[in-house]
């Protein structure tokens, strides 16, 4: 089976985020090229005509002919320019959105993966750096049909040359020129397809230094508020003055290599065009045309030559292009493996749905350790549990395991008797509501946000916000669930502080009134009493619903049915509080007593 080119692949995705950009891209590049060369034909007529003394009324009508020409031919290039611009934008905007779709259906598991996540930096500064990638396709797939234009137009005119060539006697000269000619023209076509590699190594050498230069930038950020207090300018100013001197140097030495590669095909083309003079008038001279035919005939030989080397040019460019576009394709070619499930997952008025985790571990991708082993847990329909533990004890991978953001590498997790596996993937996604510890709103009105749809029922997105303790902050907005939250698309738009984005975040969790909510961490900026003040009342908000929250601090979740303990990995204990607080040599009795020693006055 033959191997499919990957620039003509790219192309076809490419375009098809667009289908009418290259067509009007064209028409505007024929109109583009008419207007040189009929500029050329005209000057030359104008000048024959001087030359042969002809009335002033023939001239005249030969300057309005290139003035009036030239205006309709303007007109039309700035209205097909104005239109292809405009198609450009719409080619640009739907391939970025193609570029985020094809992220955001991703499995989570891929999305985090770090080889993936590299390839989509690669992809995304590539394209800033040096326009490698589809950005580097368009141009040469413009500068292609331009090419192609200006050398079609340039044969029929140069074929009129010939014509007039054969109507005089052939000397020996015009032989020697114009074998001259044609090896200067295969010599500077070689030498620009040798220059065009070198330069591709030599222009991507730079790309690499400016992705490491980018990733060092992004090492060393910092807030304003940080520079200012800790005076960080002194760390980083060196570091950037350092990184400025290594980009100017490369740089520098990039373009003096671009230089001397370059310089040889300058060399010929200069002679080519010296060629093109000398046949051309040694014509003119022999009476094959009128002296005014020597600037068309010299302006259309030049140019022939120029698109033909600039043909091979972008010919080798579009083949050096081709390692960016595979790494872009393989983007798009990367497969979900993840398990769609085609059980439906069951309505239920009583919201009895059941969850146990037999003997389930998980490794992430590259890792060489468990982040979780042999986790044997059950979970009812109304309970309320709490995960509890240190940093980095499996806490967020269990939650991550439970909506089934990752399928666990052995063992298996149970809904009411069935591998969660085998249920419809996004109908088991529906029935959990989730505040993550790093949630995110959106830079959309308000109602957008606590709805996480177009549309909303404002009564239930009110109601929600109320129930969370927003209500005071919600009667102060001028626009009330139409309100833009912050400035991103939106001068107008109200930025809220942390506390108040977390009870956006707890109300959108309300409003999708889920069997399941789960609060992971959402809180953990606030004080323990602000904390357990939160979990209390959106214990008592959740009703029937089966709730499990997470947290670093214990006194907040000392009203959950049970608590589970995890340490490295592991579920070391699951009990009551005061169950597991009696147990002196227990995990949480180790917590609790380290926690509540920074509570206690000391007699």
């Amino acid at each position: 089976m033959r191997k499919e080119n990957i620039t003509m692949r790219a192309f076809r995705t490419y375009s098809a985020y667009n289908p009418k950009y290259f067509p009007l891209k064209f028409l505007h590049i024929l109109f583009q090229s008419i207007s040189p060369y009929f500029n050329l034909w005209m000057s030359a007529e104008i000048v024959t005509a001087l030359y042969a003394g002809k009335d002033k009324q023939a001239i005249f009508l030969l300057v309005a002919i290139t003035l009036f020409g030239n205006l309709f031919v303007r007109i039309v290039g700035a209205l097909l320019g104005y239109i292809t611009e405009l198609q450009r934008q719409i080619l640009a905007n739907n391939e970025a959105a193609a570029f985020n779709r094809k992220t955001l259906s991703l499995d989570y598991d891929k999305l985090e993966n770090p080889e993936i996540r590299q390839l989509r930096r690669k992809i995304s500064q590539n394209s800033q750096v040096n326009s490698h990638g589809v950005k580097q396709l368009r141009f040469t797939v413009e500068k292609l049909m331009d090419c192609a234009v200006q050398i079609s137009l340039s044969c029929i005119l140069f074929t009129e040359m010939l014509g007039n060539m054969a109507s005089v006697r052939f000397p020996l000269m015009g032989a020697v020129l114009l074998v001259l000619l044609f090896i200067l023209v295969v010599l500077t076509v070689v030498m620009q397809l040798q220059s065009s590699k070198k330069n591709a190594a030599n222009w991507n050498s730079l790309s690499e230094h400016m992705l490491g230069e980018n990733r060092i930038g992004q090492g060393y950020k910092v807030s304003g508020m940080d520079c200012r207090i800790y005076r960080q300018q002194e760390i980083i100013t060196p570091l950037e003055e350092k990184n400025s001197r290594d980009h100017l140097r490369i740089f520098t030495a990039v373009n003096r290599k671009s230089f001397l590669y370059e310089t040889p095909v300058f060399v010929l083309t200069k002679f080519s065009e010296m060629c093109t003079y000398l046949l051309v008038c040694l014509y003119c001279t022999l009476g094959a045309f009128p002296v005014g035919s020597v600037i068309k005939y010299v302006g259309y030989l030049g140019r022939l030559i120029k698109n033909i080397c600039s043909l091979f040019n972008q010919l080798g460019r579009a083949k050096h292009n081709e390692p960016f576009l595979k790494q872009y394709l393989d983007y798009f070619d990367i497969q979900n493996d993840m398990y769609q499930g085609s059980l439906a997952v069951e309505k239920r008025s009583d919201k009895k749905f059941d969850i146990e985790f037999k003997n389930v571990s998980f490794k992430y991708a590259g890792a060489d350790t468990y982040a979780l082993k042999n986790i044997n847990l059950s979970l009812k329909v109304g309970e309320r549990l709490a995960v509890v533990g240190m940093n980095g004890s499996g806490k967020t991978t269990f939650i991550k395991l439970l909506c089934r953001l990752y399928d666990p590498t052995e063992g298996e997790i149970l809904m009411n008797d069935f591998n969660i596996r085998k249920y419809d993937y996004r109908q088991y996604l529906d029935i959990f509501s989730v505040v993550f510890q790093d949630y995110s709103l959106l830079g959309l009105p308000l109602g957008n946000n606590v709805a996480s749809a177009e549309r909303w029922d404002a009564e239930k997105a009110e109601r929600c916000l109320a129930e969370v303790g927003f209500g005071e902050r919600y009667r102060e907005m001028p626009q009330k669930l139409d309100t833009p939250l912050y400035k991103n698309f939106d001068a107008d738009g109200v930025n809220l502080s942390g506390g108040e984005a977390q009870k956006v975040a707890l109300a959108r969790a309300l409003y999708k009134d889920a069997p399941f909510i789960i609060l992971d961490e959402p809180t953990a900026a606030l004080d323990p009493i602000a904390e357990a003040e939160i979990y209390a009342k959106f214990n008592d908000i959740v009703g029937d619903k089966t709730a499990i929250y997470i947290s670093h601090r214990l006194s907040s979740c000392r009203f959950c049915d049970k608590i589970a303990v995890f340490d490295h990995g592991s579920i070391v204990q699951v009990g009551t509080h005061d169950e597991l607080v009696a147990d002196v040599n227990g995990k949480y009795h180790e917590l609790w007593t380290a926690q509540a020693q920074y509570y206690t006055e000391k007699k």
